[in-house]
């Protein structure tokens, strides 16, 4: 059994070889004409070549086979990944989803592939600009056959059972209450350990990034040092019977066959990775006086556009934390958007919506579409003697949100049946409390 390594911090420049082959690095170049144990050499470039230094990224993996060495590409029709916007009517409606259902096994196995399903998104991934939400429900682990994302990056977050993801660059033990990214290109697999669902934010067209902290100052929020990369781990591994590559490629799945493992990278070094986050470990800010601080100030992680401040998407946790705002109403206020807004919830209860915001469900509330607390919780909070208090202890709520005007699937809304159309109801109780003479 290897045991699980990591390195720390976000964006690093990062060596790493397999013990088991040390010196496996060539010294002082990237591609020597001999590379040591005979391997060869093979860049995986995140960036375009000639992008500023701060936001170059690649890395040089050093493997017994390059990823060249495989069949042709074919169609696979598998799983339920679209990003065809126009395939229904829009939907301007606050749309809520009860918990996505888990396939049971043995009668219905799937895996990490054919168990994704694209929930909403916009863009297009040709244009390199856009997103997608998907849902992935799973029962069993991939066996010889890997993903990648021809597409763009994949935020996975796990919210029920854990994840060991196998990838070219080393190996990452993700549970619930945890993140993980895997960038464009890079080959991966899931193995679970029985039911298993969870979100995926897949951004075209950008890198996540750490946001900018301005008058927070040099601390605070997500830390870089909290960022955990694999160390290299490989295995020489033929497969007679065939290891099938699958490419998300524009929005489409493709499979070439290949006669052995992918996982044969026995060195790597550079600042192209997949990396993890423990949620626990962000470092909350809040308002300390008065008034409800926008969630901005929650963001674990950004992509970014071209318009300063403006995000493609961002990724934000509601924590547990303390609420200590004097003569103020606590829970999120009531809000209209230019931004769209897809929340989720690994565990607990959603402080502004106690019930029908459960576990493994979500919710979307499109571009100014009115949202906010259900009429309990609003009664509630209008009501309650002001203390500091606790804040969403035992939960993990997220946000992701996104600048594009999303459209949800024909999936999301009709087949898979988990839509609450009873969702609005719960703002109905909401009465007029106005009194011209009492101020």
């Amino acid at each position: 059994w290897f045991v699980l390594q990591y390195m720390s911090g976000f964006g690093n420049e990062h060596i790493s070889e397999d013990p088991r082959c040390p010196g496996a690095l060539p010294e002082g170049q990237n591609n020597p004409q001999v590379c040591p144990y005979g391997l060869y050499a093979e860049q995986l470039s995140g960036s375009a070549f000639t992008c500023p230094r701060p936001t170059n990224k690649r890395s040089w993996l050093y493997r017994i086979l390059p990823s060249v060495c495989h069949k042709p590409f074919k169609p696979l029709e598998e799983g339920h990944l679209t990003h065809d916007w126009d395939e229904i009517e829009p939907d301007p409606n606050q749309l809520r989803w009860k918990p996505f259902e888990i396939p049971k096994a043995p009668q219905n196995n799937m895996d990490f592939v054919s168990g994704l399903h694209t929930l909403c998104g916009a863009g297009e991934p040709r244009g390199r600009n856009g997103i997608a939400v998907h849902i992935f429900v799973c029962n069993t682990s991939m066996i010889n056959r890997c993903l990648y994302n021809s597409d763009g990056d994949f935020l996975i977050v796990p919210q029920q059972g854990k994840l060991l993801i196998t990838t070219e660059f080393g190996k990452m033990l993700v549970e619930p209450n945890e993140i993980c990214v895997i960038q464009q290109g890079m080959r991966f697999s899931v193995e679970v350990f029985g039911e298993t669902r969870g979100y995926i934010l897949e951004v075209y067209g950008a890198h996540f990034e750490l946001p900018d902290l301005g008058p927070i100052g040099a601390n605070g929020l997500a830390n870089p040092r909290d960022f955990l990369v694999p160390v290299a781990w490989y295995e020489d591994r033929q497969v007679p019977g065939g290891y099938t590559i699958i490419s998300k490629y524009q929005g489409k799945l493709f499979a070439a066959q290949q006669d052995y493992s992918p996982y044969n990278v026995v060195a790597w070094h550079g600042n192209y990775t997949p990396y993890k986050y423990h949620l626990e470990k962000f470092m909350v800010i809040n308002a300390v006086a008065f008034d409800h601080a926008d969630p901005s100030i929650f963001t674990v992680l950004t992509a970014k556009t071209t318009r300063a401040g403006v995000a493609l998407a961002d990724f934000v946790i509601f924590p547990p934390r303390w609420g200590v705002a004097n003569n103020t109403f606590r829970p999120p206020y009531y809000h209209r958007n230019c931004m769209s807004e897809f929340m989720g919830l690994i565990k607990g209860h959603y402080e502004a919506k106690e019930e029908g915001f459960q576990p493994g469900g979500g919710s979307l509330h499109s571009m100014m579409t009115p949202h906010g607390p259900d009429a309990d919780c609003f009664e509630k909070a209008s009501k309650a003697k002001l203390e500091p208090e606790r804040v969403a202890d035992g939960t993990m709520a997220f946000m992701f949100e996104s600048s594009l005007s999303l459209a949800v699937t024909k999936w999301g809304l009709q087949t898979s049946n988990r839509l609450d159309k009873n969702y609005y109801k719960c703002w109905e109780p909401l009465k007029s409390h106005f009194n011209p003479k009492c101020k």
